[in-house]
């Protein structure tokens, strides 16, 4: 496997300098325009020539009418000009294969084989690696038909992202609050003989990061800002992008420390938790990466987020990164054609800022007019920090520029504030003009302002809080043969298969119970000795009973290491749905107190009367959102979950929690106990089922009260951690829930007392023993 190794600085470039490379651009637009211009700066770069380039980059070298996705004709070229380095800008020539066959021809390509840059040509691909690579990204399903999308996006809920599967210019998705635009917009899709990834909107601010690779090792370049909707506050459809801006002043200050203690910056946690994780596993899959991954990425309030990868450089991110590159661009690409980058590869960058603006034609993004006359490039140009790149720019038979795609320029303006960047580009684009041009004026606008703030949540060390004694979360985790730490919960830890195992390549999570308890959206800082072991076990009971009674469930198996036996299960991976979902059959708790304000619970009217542990007249469903570590669920109305997560997914989300409590509610009733209420997740499988998931109806989900001591009118006994609740809001523990203070630890009697309860809830539901 390659190793792509974390780390806090780049070091120093320990290879000699090379001269008098001769090197190809392939690529007709504003990317290849701004790399012609970054190795024309790069002294040992002697010629540069592109194929088929546009006006702009014909201005400064020779360009060859050469068909860009033709793999024969490209490689034929290459070898005929005697190129020392062949650098292929647009996606379509990589997918068509063009490095393969340059590479074939015995001449070092910048850009990825078609196998690895499937990380672009489908989308469903890259979410197949990032899963495998266990890199964070937005839960999604790949559909091929109006039925799975109309589930997908009731499945997801607004804001609806449809992504065409394949390649689509940077246009191919979707992002909007209308349901019928969003099926629309699959259906096109699938007319075209394609598929669609329907994903989780990711909120937060995004940024473009480009990490270049020589297959095993990699260096990143320097974040960037772009816009891609076509009109001024991000309205209208998407383009390929409007401009763009970089470095990025509002991501300083956005640090973690890692499991070894090390703070690293944002560059450093996207290298470590996405570049590196996915060149791995691409080398690990027989398909190294050679060329630039773009990480397209938002900062959520969840931590960094995988939007998309592309397997080339961004446009028109590219045109401001490369002006600000001090570090030579030939010698650095063709490092990374010919496996010489190195594990500690530095950069270096101009100081100051750089930002640009896209100027369109009209009609784009649809059907955009060609033939206009441009005026005032020459202008723009001879203005300080000022630097026109062309794209859909051609010349007429009377040698005048004019209009021939739909992003047509790109203006750059450096300055050493980001002010004076914006200032300069602009100033260049109003030199410019020609009928029917467009272009944004509100490029990098937020980020002058300074209305792009990252709040305290989002930060990728975000946590539950732990009180008391407790380990920090962390601390504790074990190592397990075969399995690899993924996240922390409150009272249990997530593994995935490590690379090679027996597991790897299979969907699945090792879900593992710890002793840790819960309560009032704190993890105590005293554990229930055995407690995961006897939820863990009673969980699987569960299963087993809903199984008969032909309810899904994720589990798979219970083959687990040593190390974690009894309390761990093997399960699938599923798409959890952002919601707790509550059946009560008794009055009691958060029910209780809402029914005694409003004669209601989540909004459903019950009967005068009712008191403290009375029965219902039939059990109701009373969901709940499903709240971050460290906040607290709030109850949530029906009409509220199905805005959430859609009207049919609301439906299904009811039948399904009442059918498994009027199920368990006669088992437990048939062993002596009432099961007053209880509190389930769902999630998706990879074939869209519905399933039941985590743990199910064990005393840390659920309230069982003793059937034969049941008095409606107080607080019943139970056989749950209601007693660990109650012990907390006494006058004995001295806590105020409202203080934002941690509760203390539980005293040695109050631990043994609830470690008991638990064992008595599992003897009587089951009718065994648990030896421990």
């Amino acid at each position: 496997m390659a190793q792509l190794p974390p780390r806090r600085s780049w070091g120093r470039a320990p290879f000699d300098r090379l001269s008098g490379v001769k090197v190809l651009v392939v690529g007709p637009g504003g990317r290849e325009h701004a790399i012609v211009r970054a190795l024309l700066r790069d002294a040992a770069v002697t010629t540069v020539e592109a194929a088929p380039g546009n006006a702009g980059i014909a201005a400064q070298v020779r360009c060859h009418r050469v068909d860009a996705q033709d793999p024969a004709a490209v490689s034929a070229l290459a070898v005929a000009g005697g190129f020392d380095l062949v650098v292929i800008g647009p996606e379509a020539p990589l997918a068509a294969g063009v490095a393969d066959a340059v590479r074939e021809a015995g001449i070092p390509a910048f850009g990825p084989s078609a196998a690895a840059a499937r990380l672009e040509a489908s989308k469903a691909f890259a979410k197949e690696i990032m899963a495998a690579a266990q890199v964070p990204t937005a839960g999604a399903v790949h559909v091929s038909d109006l039925a799975g999308a109309q589930a997908a996006v009731e499945r997801f809920g607004a804001p609806y992202v449809i992504k065409d599967d394949g390649l689509a210019a940077g246009k191919g998705v979707v992002v909007t609050e209308d349901r019928a635009e969003a099926l629309a917009h699959a259906q096109a899709c699938f007319a075209a003989g394609g598929t669609v990834v329907i994903e989780e909107f990711l909120d937060g601010p995004e940024v473009s990061l480009f990490v270049l690779s020589d297959g095993a090792n990699l260096v990143p370049l320097s974040p960037a800002q772009d816009f891609k909707r076509i009109f001024n506050d991000d309205a209208g459809p998407n383009t390929g992008g409007m401009g763009a801006y970089t470095p990025l002043d509002w991501l300083t200050g956005y640090t973690e420390t890692d499991a070894a203690g090390t703070e690293r910056d944002f560059v450093q946690i996207v290298v470590d938790t996405v570049a590196a994780p996915t060149l791995a596993e691409m080398s690990r899959r027989g398909t190294p990466f050679v060329g630039v991954l773009y990480c397209g990425l938002a900062v959520t309030s969840r931590g960094v987020r995988v939007i998309e990868f592309n397997a080339r450089f961004g446009d028109p991110e590219t045109q401001a990164v490369l002006e600000r590159l001090a570090t030579p661009l030939g010698q650095l690409l063709l490092d990374c054609s010919t496996g010489s980058l190195g594990p500690a590869r530095t950069l270096e960058w101009a100081q100051g800022y750089a930002a640009d603006v896209v100027m369109a034609a009209e009609n784009y993004p649809e059907s955009p007019r060609r033939g206009d006359v441009i005026t005032g490039t020459a202008e723009a140009e001879s203005l300080e920090g000022v630097a026109v790149l062309h794209a859909g720019t051609a010349a007429d038979g009377q040698g005048r520029l004019t209009t021939s795609g739909g992003r047509v320029l790109a203006v750059v303006g450096t300055g050493v504030s980001l002010a004076e960047a914006v200032e300069r580009a602009y100033a260049g684009v109003q030199e410019i003009s020609w009928p029917g041009e467009q272009h944004r004026t509100d490029i990098a606008a937020k980020a002058l302002a300074g209305e792009i703030r990252l709040s305290p949540e989002t930060r990728p060390d975000a946590d539950t809080q732990v009180s008391g004694d407790a380990q920090p979360r962390g601390a504790t985790v074990e190592e397990l043969p075969g399995w690899v730490h993924a996240s922390s919960g409150k009272v249990r830890e997530l593994y995935r298969p490590a690379p090679g195992s027996p597991w790897d390549g299979q969907d699945v999570v090792l879900m593992v119970a710890s002793d840790r308890i819960s309560a009032y959206d704190h993890v105590l800082g005293s554990p229930i000795p055995d407690k995961g072991i006897i939820l863990t076990q009673l969980s699987l009971w569960w299963f087993d009973q809903l199984e008969a009674a032909g309810i899904s469930h994720h589990v798979v198996s219970v083959e687990v290491p040593e190390a974690v036996a009894g309390r761990a299960m093997i399960c699938r991976n599923l798409q959890m749905v952002e919601a707790e979902c509550i059946a009560r059959g008794y009055l009691t708790g958060s029910g209780l107190a809402e029914y005694r304000e409003s004669g209601t619970v989540t909004g459903l009217v019950l009967p005068e009367g009712l008191t403290d542990g009375s029965q219902l007249p039939e059990p109701i469903f009373t969901p709940s959102s499903k709240a971050a570590q460290g906040d607290h669920d709030e109850n949530i109305s029906f009409e509220t979950l199905a805005e959430n997560v859609g009207a049919e997914l609301a439906v299904r989300l009811r039948e399904a929690t009442l059918r498994i409590y009027v199920l368990a509610e006669e088992i437990c009733r048939d062993a002596g106990v009432i099961l007053a209420d209880t509190k389930l997740e769902f999630g998706f499988d990879p074939a869209g089922a519905l399933t039941v998931a985590d743990e199910v109806l064990t005393p840390d989900s659920s309230r069982f009260w003793p059937a034969e001591s049941w008095a409606p009118g107080a607080a019943q006994p139970s056989f749950d951690k209601q007693f660990v609740r109650d012990w907390l809001t006494s006058a004995e523990s001295g806590w105020d829930r409202n203080s934002g203070q941690a509760p203390p630890a539980l005293p040695q009697e109050v631990v043994e007392a609830t470690r008991q309860r638990y064992l008595d809830a599992y003897q009587r539901l089951t009718g065994t023993e648990l030896l421990l």
